[in-house]
């Protein structure tokens, strides 16, 4: 992996119930590029490991290596330890955190003065037309809705020049309209900046929609690791709730059907049809590459390619395993082929239906797919 960051440590500590240890086992590489996520239930560790990496737990030795440059190393003869405020990093917590009594530009001019590295006035108004906040550098935070304000935490933690952005499920506090509003900064961040992002979340969609590389954190130890469409399409993965299971695939967009407002999406292993009306931008254009969401839920399973049937996209696959999800419920695993290269699907039935359909791993079967969309 070139480019990467190397961390290793372990972190002790004693939780509630009383006496009931908690530890935080971690020997993990990330790439130094793009966004990694760290997701899981809660309490597995992932806001633990993101106060580490920033230099915040004290006394816990272990080692980190940052793209070449170590930033701790505690466990030789030459120990390094960069306190948190040397650390040339960008945090974004849950709440955006800013100073009441000072305008958005007072905010950004109090974190500027403070950063060794900080951008100069040219790559400041780059962070500010990205974020959109051109017209509200006057306005103080109580005047701003909850999205704008995490817009500007997340510019001013761009401003001060970091190697690395630590963002802590920075939109768990806002409603869905306002996710869905930031987002598309998060992607246009990506696409513009050479900044590696580690963004901590439990929402499934959003790590699909963002994330090149995934971590899956299951008390406190690194349960799966990937890039994330890898990741996804696994399963027996205890960090999944049966609703949020689900496959990511890379496709690029074959052609468009004006009439039926469709999509036809080629991706290795197979095709879809698609309502253009779910893509995230206005319109989707032929050729484009984007990624696509399949929620396991919306995979059923046929023996034969029934044609006379409302489902359209219909894939032969291969069953590659099949997992129990708790005693009603079953994951299956479906190897998807084609000329193009294959993918990894997931399918969410009744273990009933498993039965009587005499499913089992080797078959070959038809995936019908009910609904999928354009995350990005």
């Amino acid at each position: 992996m070139s480019g990467k960051i190397h961390m290793c440590f372990q972190l002790q500590r004693e939780s509630k119930p009383a006496g009931k240890r908690f530890v935080l086992d971690i020997d993990l590489d990330i790439p130094a590029s793009g966004v990694t996520a760290i997701f899981g239930h809660s309490g597995c560790g992932k806001t633990t490991l993101l106060r580490w990496l920033a230099g915040l737990e004290s006394g816990c030795p272990g080692f980190l290596e940052v793209d070449g440059s170590v930033w701790q190393n505690d466990n030789g003869d030459n120990d390094i330890l960069l306190p948190a405020w040397k650390r040339p990093i960008g945090y974004v917590f849950q709440e955006p955190s800013l100073f009441p009594h000072l305008t958005v530009s007072g905010n950004f001019n109090f974190a500027l003065k403070r950063s060794a590295s900080a951008l100069n006035q040219s790559g400041c108004d780059e962070i500010i037309e990205l974020l959109g906040l051109s017209a509200l550098l006057d306005n103080k935070p109580d005047e701003l809705s909850g999205g704008e304000q995490q817009r500007v935490a997340i510019a001013r933690a761009l401003m001060v020049g970091p190697q690395l952005l630590l963002m802590d499920e920075p939109l768990s506090a806002l409603d869905r309209q306002r996710k869905q509003e930031i987002l598309p900064y998060l992607e246009r961040i990506k696409q513009t900046l050479d900044i590696p992002m580690i963004y901590v979340s439990h929402s499934m969609d959003e790590v699909a929609r963002l994330a090149d590389y995934a971590v899956l954190l299951d008390n406190g130890m690194v349960s799966a690791r990937g890039f994330v469409n890898d990741v996804f399409s696994r399963v027996g993965l205890s960090g999944f709730d049966a609703d949020d299971a689900g496959s990511v695939l890379e496709a690029r967009v074959e052609s468009i059907d004006p009439e039926w407002h469709l999509a036809e999406l080629r991706f290795s292993g197979g095709r879809l049809w698609l309502n253009d009306a779910c893509v995230v931008r206005p319109e989707v254009e032929r050729d484009e590459l984007v990624r696509i969401r399949v929620p396991a839920k919306d995979v059923s399973i046929a023996l034969s390619d029934y044609s006379e049937s409302s489902i359209a996209n219909r894939i032969p696959a291969t069953i590659q395993n099949i997992s129990d999800i708790d005693v009603a419920t079953a994951l299956l695993q479906l190897k998807l082929e084609n000329e193009d290269g294959s993918s990894m699907l997931l399918a969410r039935l009744t273990r009933r239906s498993v039965h009587q359909l005499k499913l089992e791993t080797g078959m070959q079967v038809w995936a019908q797919i009910k609904s999928a969309s354009i995350i990005r």
